[in-house]
């Protein structure tokens, strides 16, 4: 399929082709054939009449576009696909085995069961993205676990971190999200047309365990036809994963600001402008952040069709998932990818770290200072405020304004520099590195 003109920005990695058109027919076909090879199992079918289905349920023998355009006359894509599956059985096994095709079901039993097939492939691959992002910045968490730079908060310079501790959060942050996609189990759905299993004849509880267990999907008590929590649950766990993929990102695209300059993109050829020769554009960190961007739109779009299922199948509702649901699934998967990319490109420059470190004059370690001065001056607070506010007025080195203002005191330059030093203020930092690379080594223990 020839890609569009946005898509190897904003659709990149597996998960796109997880999801497409091909995608969606081959599962929509694949839950025919276990259909009834299912029926077949609980006794229902004869086991050579549902081969003969499941034997035509080849991908190769449809038409998607013509699959499509017939759509719209049912309000779903399953009603043309069962009548040409049926057309395709009758043409090689005959009209017995031909009537037998999609007994039992509704259209909503096969695509929503195939969409929970859909949504399992692309979740894989979005989790492996994920985790290759989460390698990434481990990586530079171990490379950097104890070189001291600026911590901030609200933008602003708040005390010293390490570039290690930074990327460890970031590590984290991909972890869980890839951990909540892995842990995901999608359901079966078989309930017929108002979910009583009626036209089963008796049989219809053993056809869906079997239906489940050879599509390897949990088996729900009851169909979930218009109780769309599980939709719910794969809003919430691929928001959770824009969530992380957006913060990162974000981080990435500020740290390469020309005026920033601590980290690069070092892909040659790439980030070029249209117009500025000069330009280095992040444009990994960039197309994730905009894939993460999307995501909570999409995510509302799946959430509000959740909530108005009416009574035992929806009007309306149900249609208005299966767009969202492929677009956060490729939208998401894209950021994944983009990010791993970022990541695993990332360039540090120290000389740059350490100039951030400097750019208050040693106002990052203010709260320091005076946690040093506790118990040795009266009111070490105000006296470190008021130090804090000459040294910004008057544009003067805050250690010579510690110094003044601590003159006639037992405190000695030396000491003032001591707790003005980054590098060894920086808390428990490279300890938190230590543990959370230790742990992340024993997957069993890792949260």
């Amino acid at each position: 399929m020839t890609p569009g003109l946005f898509d190897e920005i904003l659709a990149r990695g597996g998960a796109r082709e997880s999801v497409d058109d091909t995608a969606w027919l081959a599962a929509l076909l694949d839950v025919e054939a276990a259909l009834a090879r299912a029926t077949a199992d609980a006794g229902g079918l004869d086991p050579d009449t549902a081969e003969a289905i499941a034997t035509a349920c080849r991908p190769e023998g449809f038409d998607v576009a013509a699959l499509a355009v017939d759509a719209a006359s049912a309000g779903n894509p399953v009603v043309p696909l069962v009548a040409a599956l049926h057309e395709a059985v009758r043409a090689s096994a005959g009209d017995g085995p031909a009537a037998a095709v999609h007994r039992g079901a509704t259209s909503q039993d096969v695509l929503d069961t195939a969409s929970a097939l859909v949504t399992r492939r692309a979740l894989a691959v979005v989790a492996d993205d994920l985790t290759a992002a989460a390698d990434a910045a481990a990586g530079l968490a171990r490379d950097h676990r104890d070189r001291a730079a600026a911590g901030r908060t609200l933008l602003q310079q708040a005390a010293p971190v390490t570039v290690g501790l930074r990327a460890a959060g970031w590590a984290s942050g991909l972890d869980g999200a890839a951990t909540a996609l892995r842990s995901r189990r999608p359901a079966v759905q078989l309930g017929g047309a108002v979910g009583t299993l009626a036209a089963f004849a008796g049989r219809g509880r053993a056809v869906r365990a079997a239906l489940a267990r050879r599509l390897d999907l949990d088996e729900p008590p009851l169909p979930w036809h218009t109780e769309r929590g599980r939709v719910a649950e794969l809003a919430g766990v691929l928001g959770r994963a824009g969530a992380a993929i957006g913060s990162v990102a974000t981080d990435l695209v500020l740290l390469a600001q020309t005026e920033v300059g601590e980290v690069r993109e070092d892909v040659p050829g790439r980030g070029g402008s249209s117009t500025l020769p000069h330009k280095r554009n992040p444009v990994a960190a960039i197309s994730a952040r905009a894939a993460a961007i999307a995501v909570p739109g999409l995510v509302a779009s799946l959430l509000t069709a959740a909530s108005g299922h009416e009574y035992e199948r929806a009007a309306g509702s149900w249609h208005a998932e299966w767009r969202p649901t492929s677009e956060l699934l490729r939208t998401v998967g894209s950021g994944a990818a983009w990010l791993a990319d970022a990541l695993g490109h990332l360039a540090l420059d120290p000389a740059r770290v350490a100039a951030s470190l400097d750019v208050t004059g040693g106002l990052l370690l203010a709260e320091n200072v005076t946690t040093t001065l506790r118990g040795r001056v009266d009111d070490p607070k105000g006296l470190v405020t008021a130090a804090a506010s000459a040294s910004l007025d008057e544009d003067r080195p805050f250690a010579d304004v510690l110094a003044e203002a601590l003159a006639g005191t037992d405190v000695t330059r030396a000491e003032i520099d001591a707790a003005l030093d980054p590098a060894a203020h920086v808390g428990e930092a490279v300890d938190l590195v230590d543990a959370f690379l230790a742990a992340r080594a024993t997957p069993e223990e890792y949260p």
